[in-house]
């Protein structure tokens, strides 16, 4: 794990990280992720104004930095070629081949079927609704077993780039 960005006293700086994402369909990007993909409903609001917001709970999450050469590597390993704009959203599930076919079946198209990659994950990429790029991907290895492979760790642990 890297040492980078430990604050003094053991507490994070940032408690949660929040993708707000505008659906013009609510109702429908609503079901998709709720009760299609399953992120349970933590809060919801609205107002008499017919503004709406459901919160749902995703579980932990990181974001993940990746520079142009990787994102075209990430697609050309997942797809075959380009089709992911510049954020993708990505969910890690059981069952990535069980997972796409439900979202498939709720109305997502897939891009790329389930697909075993080199950090040893199967990945599948569709296209979902409220306009999102994603990602299902299932843990084939525990973070250990993949840390030993050829490329994966932090970058801290690697070598300066020249």
């Amino acid at each position: 794990m890297s040492t980078h960005a430990q604050p003094e006293g053991g507490r994070r700086p940032v408690r949660q990280l929040r993708l707000v994402v505008e659906a013009e369909d609510y109702e429908a990007a609503l079901a998709f992720y709720r009760d299609v993909l399953g992120l349970p409903e933590q809060a919801a609001f609205s107002s008499g104004d017919g503004a709406r917001v459901a919160i749902l709970d995703a579980g932990r999450a990181t974001l993940e930095i990746a520079n142009p050469a990787q994102k075209k590597m990430i697609d050309e390993v997942e797809v075959g070629r380009q089709v992911a704009p510049k954020i993708r959203v990505a969910f890690e599930v059981d069952d990535a081949r069980a997972t796409t076919e439900r979202l498939v079946s709720a109305g997502a198209t897939e891009v790329a079927p389930p697909t075993v990659t080199p950090w040893e994950s199967l990945n599948a990429r569709l296209d979902a609704p409220a306009g999102l790029h994603i990602t299902v991907f299932e843990e084939l290895r525990t973070l250990e077993e993949r840390e030993a492979l050829d490329g994966f760790g932090t970058d801290d642990a690697r070598p300066p780039a020249s």
